[in-house]
């Protein structure tokens, strides 16, 4: 995953968790905007997060941001 999306994707799980607290869930397209304008980037986060971590569609958004902020 390239850095800028691995920071971007960082500031999401923060901000979803100050929001809901360290039990919410989120899936990859919680990255993205609704409409699909970066296909590319869009289809480097799901292979990072199912062929690369073989993840579950929701996942603790706590674990997510360990695992992109130790560079995995």
């Amino acid at each position: 995953m390239d850095t800028a999306l691995r920071q971007h994707a960082i500031a999401i799980c923060d901000a979803k968790i100050a929001q809901k607290g360290d039990a919410v869930g989120l899936s990859f397209y919680a990255f993205f905007a609704n409409k699909n304008t970066t296909p590319p980037l869009l289809m480097q986060a799901a292979e990072w997060w199912i062929a690369t971590h073989r993840l579950d569609h929701f996942e603790k958004a706590t674990k997510i941001r360990a695992l992109l902020a130790s560079g995995v």
